[in-house]
């Protein structure tokens, strides 16, 4: 083999089953969900929490519409990166949209990788503040990175074997919850004061992180078993699981704590609930099951985003540099992506993490559906009204979670703002300067 065709990334024709493909985008979604954003979501719009994921499920499953056409239609290992390129060209739209797609995927990782630390901690009844949180969640990483390196086999059956127990686990931990507990209601009179429709809907944004996770199996096409119908088939089944299972924890959570209690414990509040419902052991319990939660889910990651921006290589529409590092694309965009998300994991919080992921998500979400709109509605034979919907939700989320963040934090509005400047600006002096020959365009 020559040294360009070891360049190249290798994907293995039906390598992936649809049980797979489920594990792989519920791994991302339940462990971002339902392990970190129960608080977070509370301090935003008090006790209305467990109605914020159900708002979330609307607005992804208009969303997921998009998606589902597009794999039909056109399935692929470069999943989003692909259908962006189908509706707008090879241009700097598509890659920059990309891209940001991209690093809402990194970011995810390191939200699930901070998510393992804290909790780990609640073993030894260490405060979420300490270093070691972020040292854990580079651990996860590094291993998670060894486990990449492996056959595809190897990946779907660590993430199959978590997902099942972590599913198995968490539905366990709801219907418990919600036994013991006195009532199961939501409360309107405990909602933070506050809250506001505002508040309610920076909560969905965050719900809409703990969805977000489904597009993880749009990479899968090239390597899922009849790709046309079942990419398609896995993203609505990992977006109907999910509605329920984030239900029922969040109702089990919200009986079993006060607002008070879940806010205090936002990065850890499903172990935290535990402790009243069902006592010590069923701390540890959790904690165990949101560890194997979120190393699932942190392998699941990186699994499909190196597998992402190898396609955006191929398609020339961003830099590359191998640095010197032997074996594919593949491999080199795998290392880059551990590499920032340990950047991440080191040096950013939860609440801030997740901040920087919905806004990236949601500006690229638009111009998926936006770009559907404009190009490829008939070809797909796409809904008009469905995606108007779908636009007009994700701009009202977006705009409700910019507004608070602008009077809460204003530093990752404007972290934000700048990263996404900093990858126009790189892409457009990368295109300008590596113009892409008309055969580029087309998609093989």
């Amino acid at each position: 083999m020559n040294k360009d065709e070891d360049r190249k990334q290798h994907y293995r024709k039906d390598s992936l089953t649809l049980v797979g493909a489920v594990a792989l985008g519920t791994g991302v979604m339940i462990g971002a969900g339902i392990f970190a954003l129960t608080g977070q979501m509370a301090q935003m719009t008090g006790s209305l929490f467990p109605l914020a994921f159900l708002s979330a499920a609307v607005v992804v499953i208009f969303s997921a519409y998009s998606y589902v056409k597009m794999s039909n239609a056109y399935p692929s290992a470069g999943g989003i990166a692909m259908y962006l390129k189908k509706a707008y060209g090879s241009t700097v739209t598509t890659a920059f949209h990309s891209l940001l797609m991209y690093f809402s995927m990194v970011i995810a990782q390191s939200f699930l990788a901070r998510t393992f630390g804290t909790y780990t901690l609640q073993l030894f009844d260490i405060d979420d503040s300490s270093l070691l949180v972020p040292t854990l969640g580079a651990g996860l990483l590094l291993v998670a990175f060894v486990i990449n390196l492996s056959a595809n086999k190897m990946i779907e059956g660590v993430a199959s074997v978590l997902g099942f127990i972590k599913i198995g686990g968490i539905v366990l931990f709801g219907i418990v919850g919600v036994i013991v507990a006195d009532t199961v209601e939501v409360n309107v009179s405990t909602v933070s004061s506050d809250a506001s429709v505002t508040g309610f809907i920076g909560a969905t944004a965050l719900g809409i992180l703990a969805f977000k996770g489904f597009t993880t199996i749009t990479n899968s096409g090239s390597e899922l078993k009849d790709p046309h119908r079942n990419v398609g088939r896995a993203i609505m089944i990992s977006i109907a699981l999910c509605v329920v299972i984030y239900a029922l924890v969040g109702f089990s959570v919200s009986s079993n704590l006060t607002l008070e209690q879940i806010i205090e414990t936002r990065n850890y509040s499903l172990a935290a609930a535990a402790r009243p419902a069902l006592g010590e052991y069923a701390v540890w319990f959790t904690v165990v099951l949101a560890m194997l939660a979120t190393a699932g889910g942190v392998i699941a990651s990186i699994f499909a985003v190196s597998r992402m921006l190898a396609m955006l290589t191929e398609m020339k529409l961003v830099p590359h540099s191998h640095f010197g590092m032997p074996g594919s694309i593949q491999k080199h965009t795998l290392v880059y992506t551990v590499v920032l998300g340990l950047l991440l994991t080191i040096f950013f919080d939860l609440t801030r993490i997740a901040a920087l992921g919905i806004i990236f998500y949601l500006i690229m979400d638009i111009a998926v559906h936006w770009g559907i709109l404009r190009n490829l509605r008939d070809e797909i034979d796409a809904r008009l009204s469905i995606l108007v919907v779908a636009i007009i939700l994700d701009l009202i989320v977006l705009a409700g979670f910019i507004w608070i963040k602008i009077n809460s934090d204003p530093l990752v509005v404007g972290v934000a703002g700048v990263v996404m400047l900093a990858i126009l600006l790189v892409e457009v002096l990368f295109l300008r300067h590596n113009p892409i020959e008309p055969k580029d365009h087309k998609h093989a």
